[in-house]
């Protein structure tokens, strides 16, 4: 059962920006063929796009576990989540960043959540995570830690 769940989808912008595929494809192949030419720049673009709904990360916690991405992480070995906005979440990203850290991390989504590994095991030692709603990932954590 998931209590919080959320795709990591590009922001509209990116689609708008990924349109220039099309002129540059047309300026390439309009010249040999129009009908070919359209026909690349119409699968370019929505190859392109396809591909960056379908590498979209999931964020998911559930009653026992904490996944972003493909990394799973049991909430028993889930620390202290905290949620950063704004120039916080830039100095996260940036300055203060572990190069040891899990990242799921997109351009797209600016603020992120920090989630500290208490694993003794594990090298790394917190993963962080864009997300469109910190908040709501610090609230379901205190949820999922609830129930169990």
């Amino acid at each position: 059962m998931s209590i919080y769940r959320e795709r990591l989808l590009p922001g509209p912008w990116v689609f708008i920006m990924i349109l220039l595929l099309i002129p540059a494809s047309l300026l390439v192949f309009l010249p040999i063929n129009q009908t070919a030419g359209v026909v690349v720049a119409a699968v370019l673009y929505l190859g392109a796009a396809g591909f960056l709904v379908l590498a979209s990360p999931s964020i998911a916690i559930t009653a026992d576990e904490f996944v972003a991405g493909r990394a799973r992480l049991p909430l028993t070995n889930v620390g202290e989540v905290t949620a950063y906005r704004g120039a916080a979440a830039t100095k996260e990203r940036g300055p203060q960043l572990d190069a040891r850290a899990w990242l799921v991390i997109r351009g797209w989504i600016k603020p992120v959540v920090k989630v500290v590994v208490k694993d003794e095991s594990d090298p790394t030692p917190y993963w962080l995570i864009s997300t469109r709603d910190p908040e709501a990932i610090v609230r379901a954590v205190e949820a999922a830690r609830t129930r169990a």
